[in-house]
């Protein structure tokens, strides 16, 4: 049986946090779990450029009776990313022992930290918004989202060959939410039948093959001009990327113990260390990622 030290168990002990914060930040996710997400278990440091694949493009070739194939070359497509957001999230906890054993006092202190960096994750995302010029911008500034606007924006991004076996997103702000409900042919069960919930929970779920959901980060622009301009986008999942790379741990004997969380190409680093001025372990929960537009035409804004 293995001598518990006081090493090995401030090593669970991080080892604990760290389990237990990403399920915390994956569950406040909306965009970041939609788009394409690439992770790879290699130390980066901000600034640094990863560059994530992009399938090439192919075309078939009418072989005739005693002909030959016709041999392509194609060039995997890369998008460069900058990883050029490190976020962190600090809080102390007085009794580390007394958290640990509880688990929803652990919770009390962990879920500020991870909203927090959910939140700005999902703000970087959505700032792409303006990004997306391949498509021309559907929808008028300071008007209500219609059925005409969405069926126009599933129209596009079938045209842009967005393959039907993959999901359509579309995400808007909670005022273009609240637009939508009220449109009866998305929610009157006379309209799209009895599965429709809307009515009762306020959840829209699917319209025009669009997974309809909600974010109070979506961008609004022209606030104080009189108009506001809601950017609410559609897309599908490989219109966007968020890259993310590891950060190194701290040099051991400097007093600080680090350890990955890492669950389905998300990761982040948990460092623990211990503050003589407050009596207290205090938590540190980073994250080293960067996000672009990774196929132009696979996404439009949406303006209402």
């Amino acid at each position: 049986m293995p001598i518990i030290t006081s090493a090995n168990l401030a090593s669970a002990i991080v080892k604990l946090v760290a389990a237990d914060a990403l399920p915390t930040l994956m569950g406040n996710l909306v965009m970041g779990n939609l788009v394409t997400r690439d992770y790879d278990a290699t130390l980066a440091k901000a600034g640094d450029t990863v560059n994530v694949p992009i399938p090439p493009t192919l075309i078939a070739n009418n072989i005739l009776e005693g002909g030959s194939v016709q041999t392509q070359n194609p060039d995997l497509g890369n998008a460069p990313i900058v990883l050029d957001s490190h976020i962190e999230a600090t809080f102390q906890i007085p009794d580390v022992t007394k958290a640990i054993a509880v688990p929803t006092l652990l919770k009390m202190y962990m879920q500020p930290a991870m909203v927090a960096l959910a939140e700005r994750v999902e703000t970087d995302l959505l700032t792409l918004y303006s990004q997306f010029t391949t498509n021309s911008p559907l929808g008028v500034g300071g008007t209500a989202l219609t059925e005409n606007v969405v069926d126009q924006a599933e129209t596009e991004l079938f045209n842009a060959k967005v393959p039907t076996s993959e999901p359509k997103y579309l995400v808007v702000h909670p005022s273009a939410y609240s637009e939508l409900r009220m449109i009866d042919r998305f929610t009157e069960a006379d309209k799209v039948g009895p599965l429709s919930q809307a009515i009762d929970t306020g959840v829209l779920g699917r319209i025009k093959d669009f997974f309809v959901y909600r974010s109070q980060f979506v961008v609004q622009t022209g606030i104080g001009t009189g108009t506001v301009t809601t950017n609410n986008l559609a897309f599908a999942r490989d219109a966007m990327a968020l890259a993310i790379r590891r950060l190194p741990k701290p040099l051991p004997g400097t007093g600080a113990i680090a350890e990955y969380a890492e669950l389905g190409n998300f990761g982040m680093r948990v460092v623990m260390s211990y503050q003589p001025n407050t009596l207290a372990q205090q938590f540190t929960v980073d994250i080293l990622y960067g996000c672009a537009v990774l196929r132009n035409e696979h996404g439009i804004q949406v303006r209402s």
